[in-house]
């Protein structure tokens, strides 16, 4: 059951006091994340490398400064505010034999380390070096595609690798793993590429796309499996890797060459557009040049196919339709490797058995280079493509090469669709949490069956945190909400996702609500991890919401409590076959999350005890239902539960509500006797109290008493309406005046 209810709450919401003792078992704290106001300063540089050479005789134009380079983005000159020159010609060869970051060779590590290890912490020590990342995607590459990557990496590594040098090895299989850090150690470097040589593991060969089945293999099969839904998250899993490695190197100011070495990645569609976007903005971002390198090397296809795989079935391989498939999926697989190389500033490296070209070019590219920044005078964020133009001037002779253009950042208003919800997706994978829109959540739980519990969750967003949203534009106001539950191994085992569109009428906007969003998991005991990310979908201002949640095994537990909701609130749930306790007689509880009610409001309480200890001594007739053939129930056995409310103030009990009995199980399918109150509010005064919940299993022995703070404010004042005159009020008692309503059995 996923609503959201926008109510008028309270206007300032409020916590538990932080002395206030809460059952860790009973139900999670309520915590408020920081209002505190924020000073955001966003400076944005464009660096791009520039290698200058004399179009004669193709070697590096050196010396030149600043005042000879002119930058222009889309026609309009851009003005020079960083300027370097890198020449690995000047570099010292590093007496090292670990690696940059001082780790061993021999650990291996994961890519986060090279976050970890701060290598822009000591930059004069990378100046004039010539930084290579060999990025080995061993799930698209099959055996003999591996056996030739790794014999030209060999290769370089033995021949041509030169002392300003610098090299990482990274490789992705069912994880990405960091290899081998930055090093130029060349004996920890081919003990790297070693663990490469294909007899382990294989790749993951593309899949059918199921659209032509006249030229695929006979495998005795009656139809052509569709594995387009593998393929794209396969390439939205390598994108990401790559991207990745990008962010984690970022740091470093000087250019980075990525040799991705590959099988082919091939794009489905529009569906992994925003992967290949981000993989492309985030290396430009972090100066790092792709270049791709496809394995599989030159092909030669075979219109009947290969001994791999059975004949072809169809007419596909007389008509030259199964040539043309081939044609096309592996120029396919070779676009989006040359889209990324192109747009990084790279080269791409295909139909060829040799790989050392590859490396060649590595080295030439990055000899000798300037790195230019500017700040762009464009300042929106629309995302749109935008042309460099850059010379030098008094040079006739020289001819440049530099990355042809950029992505430019988007905001909310102008990101796309698959962006958004790539957005909303790294939020929820990412450690540090979003502030810019406040949450309030609070969890609950309810016995099902042994070792199965719901636990409901409320969310509640205050609506000064939505921008001004009016009835004109109310097909605007939605709310993206995306949460997840994690188990104590890191595991993901619920999930939901959800755009709630916002009730507005034209009397009340949304700011002076809040907007309140209900749902829930089912789950075993245990401890689980819960995290909630909401996005506000006029500003794109996020916030999260994350916290531990104790599910408890109550098979040793004297007396099982559920825990206590409190609410001021029902409204209309006719749904059929729903499983969530929080819905009785056709209404749904709306739990009050801040706990604050005002003084003309009804508090209600809920809460379950579950298989109460047995009456079996008892003299009292069992209760029995009609006989009906066929059909027998079993006979209901005598319990007795006693429980009450009492409300403090000060330490000094104000107010308990009369005792309670219940003397039958009222919710058979659960073994649970549910208990109701209504507590009216009128004779309490304002102030915070603590509430204690007092229940007891008489034939047990068993009883419990869990607390919780509750804050009462003033009535809502009635609208102002001209009076002639007041009669004077008689104050009011500290007593309610009127018996609590208070339900022991409730009809369900």
């Amino acid at each position: 059951m996923r609503q959201a209810i926008a109510a008028v709450l309270v206007a300032g919401m409020v916590v538990s006091p932080a002395g206030m003792p809460l059952s860790a078992l009973a139900q999670t704290a309520v915590v408020k994340q920081s209002s505190v106001g924020t000073l955001k300063v966003r400076a944005e540089t464009v660096l791009t490398n520039v290698v200058v050479r004399d179009n004669k005789t193709g070697a590096v134009i050196k010396g030149l400064k600043e005042s000879d380079f002119t930058v222009s983005e889309d026609k309009k000159p851009q003005h020079i505010i960083s300027f370097d020159y890198q020449n690995v010609d000047e570099a010292v060869t590093l007496a090292e034999v670990s690696t940059v970051s001082g780790s061993t060779a021999t650990k291996k590590k994961s890519i986060a380390d090279l976050i970890n290890n701060d290598f822009a912490a000591a930059p004069d020590g990378l100046k004039d070096r010539r930084l290579i990342v060999m990025f080995f995607d061993l799930s698209s590459m099959q055996p003999e595609d591996i056996t030739r990557a790794v014999d030209s990496a060999k290769n370089y590594i033995n021949t041509q690798m030169a002392p300003a040098d610098l090299v990482a090895l990274v490789s992705l299989v069912s994880s990405l793993s960091m290899d081998q850090d930055f090093t130029n150690d060349k004996s920890a470097l081919l003990k790297g590429v070693s663990k490469y040589d294909g007899t382990d593991s294989s790749g993951f060969a593309a899949g059918n796309e199921g659209t032509d089945t006249s030229s695929s293999s006979d495998d005795s099969s009656s139809f052509t499996a569709d594995d387009s839904e593998f393929n794209a998250l396969n390439t939205d899993r390598q994108l990401f890797a790559i991207r990745t490695i990008c962010k984690s190197i970022e740091k470093v100011e000087q250019k980075k060459s990525m040799m991705y070495f590959s099988g082919g990645l091939t794009k489905q569609g529009i569906e992994n557009e925003a992967s290949l976007r981000s993989a492309t903005n985030e290396c430009v971002k972090s100066n790092t040049a792709m270049y791709a390198v496809d394995t599989r090397g030159l092909q030669a296809l075979n219109p009947v196919g290969d001994a791999s795989t059975g004949s072809q079935r169809g007419t596909g391989a007389y008509s030259g339709a199964s040539m043309q498939s081939q044609l096309s999926s592996n120029f396919s697989s070779q676009e989006t490797l040359g889209t990324l190389a192109s747009d990084t500033g790279g080269k791409l490296f295909v139909d060829s058995n040799d790989f050392g070209p590859a490396f060649q070019q590595v080295q030439r590219d990055s000899e000798a280079y300037y790195i230019v920044g500017y700040r762009s005078t464009n300042p929106r964020r629309d995302g749109t493509y935008r042309h460099l133009t850059i010379t030098v001037k008094d040079h006739p002779e020289a001819k440049l090469e530099y990355r042809p253009g950029y992505y430019a950042p988007a905001d909310f208003q102008h990101a796309k669709t698959e962006d958004r919800e790539l957005a909303l997706t790294e939020q929820m994978r990412s450690e540090i949490p979003a502030t810019d829109v406040s949450v309030y959540l609070q969890a609950f739980f309810f016995r099902l069956a042994d070792g199965k519990f719901y636990v409901p969750i409320s969310l509640v967003i205050p609506g000064s945190q939505i921008n001004a949203v009016t009835v004109k534009d109310k097909d605007k106001a939605t709310i993206d909400i995306l949460g997840q539950v994690k188990d104590a191994a890191g595991i993901a085992v619920g999930q939901v996702r959800d755009t709630v569109k916002l009730d507005i009428d034209a009397n009340q906007q949304v700011q002076k609500k809040n907007v309140q969003y209900s749902t829930g998991f089912t789950l075993a005991p245990g401890k689980y991890h819960l995290k909630f990310v909401v996005r506000e979908n006029q500003s794109g201002n996020m916030g999260s919401f994350e916290t531990d949640i104790q599910v408890p095994d109550m098979k040793k537990t004297p007396l099982k409590l559920s825990s206590v909701v409190m609410s001021s609130q029902q409204k209309s749930n006719t749904a059929k076959k729903n499983i969530d306790p929080l819905v009785r007689d056709g209404q749904e509880w709306v739990p009050n999350v801040p706990h604050v009610f005002r003084q003309d409001q009804h508090l209600k309480f809920m809460y379950e005890v579950y298989s109460p200890t047995q009456d079996k001594d008892s003299t009292a007739a069992p209760a029995t239902a009609a006989t009906t053939p066929g059909l027998t129930k079993k006979e209901a056995v005598p319990v007795r539960i006693l429980t009450s409310i009492e409300f403090l103030l000060g330490g000094v009990k104000v107010y308990e509500t009369p005792m309670v009995e219940a003397t039958a199980i009222n919710i058979p399918e659960r073994d649970a006797v549910a208990f109701q109150f209504d507590v009216p509010l009128t004779g309490l005064k304002t102030g915070t109290y603590v509430c204690q919940v007092n229940v007891i299993d008489d034939v047990g022995g068993a009883f419990t008493f869990p607390r919780m703070a509750l804050r009462i404010t003033p009535a809502a004042l009635p609208p102002a309406t001209p009076v002639v005159a007041a009669p004077a009020t008689t104050p009011m008692a500290a007593l309610p005046s009127a018996t609590p309503q208070t339900a022991a059995t409730p009809t369900l």
